[in-house]
């Protein structure tokens, strides 16, 4: 971990104040790697009666036949109670299951034991989350995200792209500082660029290196939401299928000679070592999006629903994903960084609490109160919020 300078940079949570414990599920069968299987869950959950149906759902404290909540903002599921619910199931959504892991999820409250409706009222095509979990680098994605522990910090508390959640007048002080005024957007770019493990964030007031942090962050979130124009290694290093991957393959295997993927006898190549080594929390990336979609689940559960044979779909996802980690390896190493842990910050905490940009208002870290749409409570009432 690289040494950090005490020179009372502000904090992420002071920038983006408002922040929220990721849903939690209680239950893994709602989510998985397709969605095909989801529905074929929910179908068999309807259909099974009395204990069959309590013993498939795998109730909670939180959960049960019998509880009674609402619908999640902008979801049309059911609000009966799941001892009586019929019907198809709700169309599944694409979330971040796991770093770099999408995966999709029934969004259906009645399935889920903290679903954090504040996050879902704001989730839009123009949102971004940053999730903020210990040992961990700053993460961004454009998917509601359901990795814990840790915090979920929106870049806008409202839909439509409305009120960035960055601190009071903050936008102000760095127009000040820097000349020109910044998009919330570039804010986010540069803390993805600038923050430290512990979670400071240097600031600076110098127009070219603020230039230089803003385009490489906008680089990370560009590879990280994988939103746009489809990154590509150049040619030659594209990785390719050059083996057919079997049927359903069970082991990964990675030959560092050849830069080579094996899935049983399947092959990809190339990949780069930086790829293969790509890790979060200790955790290799690649082999835990793998292990997600062959790992063996209990025999006479919901989640024993998925596909018998390897889709094609994961296999697009997975040179996919080779080729964004690959492009972010190339982010990694400090003397690429234009934004190092070097930076010192001309722009303090304690210059902000002289702007009165902090502290930040209590309000600031509460949601804002989002009527925009209707929500139908428990049973088919109105939602109250």
């Amino acid at each position: 971990m690289p040494s950090v300078t005490h020179d009372d940079a502000p904090l992420l949570a002071d920038l983006m104040p408002w922040s929220v414990a990721p849903p939690r599920l209680g239950r893994g069968w709602p989510t998985g790697p397709d969605a095909a299987s989801l529905k074929a869950r929910w179908d068999a959950f309807v259909k099974a009666e009395g204990p069959d149906r309590e013993a498939l759902l795998e109730p909670t404290r939180s959960r049960t036949l019998h509880s009674t909540v609402g619908q999640l903002p902008g979801r049309s599921a059911g609000t009966e109670k799941l001892i009586r619910a019929t019907g198809p199931c709700p169309e599944p959504v694409r979330v971040l299951h796991a770093p770099f892991d999408e995966q999709w999820l029934i969004p259906d409250h009645r399935l889920i034991d903290a679903a954090r409706p504040e996050l879902w009222r704001v989730a839009d095509e123009h949102q971004i989350f940053v999730l903020d979990a210990l040992d961990a680098p700053l993460l961004a994605t454009s998917l509601l995200p359901l990795l814990r522990p840790g915090r979920v910090h929106p870049l806008y508390r409202r839909p439509g792209a409305e009120e960035p959640n960055l601190a009071p007048g903050l936008l102000t002080h760095l127009t000040s500082r820097l000349g020109h005024s910044p998009a919330p957007v570039d804010v986010l770019a540069w803390i993805l660029a600038a923050a430290r493990p512990d979670r400071t964030v240097p600031l600076t007031e110098d127009p070219v290196l603020w230039a230089r942090g803003v385009e490489s962050g906008h680089r990370l979130l560009w590879l990280m939401r994988r939103h746009g124009d489809r990154p590509k290694l150049p040619g030659g290093r594209r990785p390719y299928v050059r083996a057919p991957l079997p049927c359903r393959p069970f082991t990964l295997h990675y030959d560092r000679e050849e830069e080579a993927l094996h899935l049983d006898e399947g092959r990809i190549s190339p990949v780069p070592p930086e790829a293969w080594d790509f890790e979060v929390s200790g955790v290799r990336i690649l082999e835990q999006w793998f292990t997600a979609r062959i790992a063996e689940p209990e025999p006479g559960t919901l989640a024993a629903i998925r596909p018998t044979t390897w889709p094609q779909a994961w296999t697009s996802e997975l040179l996919e994903l080779i080729t964004v980690l690959a492009l972010l390896a190339e982010l990694q190493p400090p003397e690429l960084q234009p934004v190092g842990p070097e930076l010192t910050s001309s722009i303090t905490a304690t210059d902000l609490h002289k702007a009165g940009v902090l502290p930040v208002p209590g309000a600031a870290r509460r949601p804002a109160s989002v009527l925009d749409g209707h929500e139908e409570g428990p049973e088919g009432q109105l939602a109250l919020i």
